[in-house]
């Protein structure tokens, strides 16, 4: 059992350090090849000004990685004009506000502030740009008998003897319209689209093979069957694509 114990225990300490240098991995650290202190000949004052034009990269490259500062004095130059006090350092780069609460535990080794913070913290590392992917959503729409494009009303035609299906006959004869079917296709594969939550509507297309011919509704005013007078038009099944952009935020 207690074998089983501290197998458990180096297990979780293992995890726990990959964990940590996942984590550690993601910083971005300062570029410090172009980093120079203000020249002055007051100490207090070249320290300020570096503060002053970035607070992080000067705690970074000029005191972890250049030792150009040592971290007592660069306390030291700006522990009086700290947050907490309410003093700003006003200098010919900028400005100084004074140090984060892990800034101040790493500056005085654990005197002031609080320690225990990674160095994201304590260098204000710039955040990682954090990238936006796409992805293209599609949907198809098949032919079906219940999904049609609706072409132009022909002419109303008034047929005054004959039973309907002659009256049909007529009116078809007097249809003297060409429908746009694509653009018809499109317009209506568009709607339809949109209804399902898509933005776009790609390679619409109408299908001959399944024309029809379909009639508004009779506007004789009577109830004599051999009197009619409606207008026809055609119908076709059409088939086309739903896209839409799914954008995400991945860091």
């Amino acid at each position: 059992m207690p074998k089983l114990f501290i197998a458990g225990i180096a297990l979780f300490l293992l995890l726990g350090a990959g964990y940590g240098l996942s984590q550690a991995a993601r910083s971005i650290p300062w570029d410090c090849s172009d980093w120079q202190a203000f020249a002055h000949e007051d100490r207090t004052t070249a320290i300020l000004e570096s503060l002053a034009e970035n607070r992080g990269k000067t705690l970074y490259c000029g005191i972890d990685q250049s030792d150009t500062f040592g971290k007592a004095e660069t306390w030291q130059a700006g522990k009086d004009r700290n947050e907490r006090d309410d003093t700003v350092y006003w200098g010919e780069r900028g400005s100084f506000r004074g140090f984060i609460a892990a800034q101040e535990g790493w500056l005085t080794d654990g005197e002031s502030g609080i320690t225990g913070q990674s160095i994201a913290a304590i260098f204000e590392f710039p955040k990682e740009e954090r990238r936006r992917t796409k992805k293209v959503k599609r949907l198809t729409l098949a032919a079906d008998p219940s999904r049609l494009v609706r072409g132009p009303n022909g002419p109303e035609v008034n047929v005054s003897s004959g039973p309907r299906a002659y009256a049909e006959q007529l009116t078809r004869a007097n249809y003297n319209r060409t429908p746009d079917w694509e653009q018809l296709a499109h317009n209506t594969a568009l709607a339809e689209c949109r209804s399902r939550g898509y933005s776009r509507a790609r390679n619409a297309v109408s299908v001959a093979a399944t024309e029809d011919w379909r009639y508004t509704p009779d506007r004789s005013g009577d109830n004599d069957p051999q009197t009619w007078l409606f207008a026809a038009y055609r119908v076709r099944e059409y088939t086309a694509t739903c896209q839409k952009t799914i954008r995400r935020t991945r860091n």
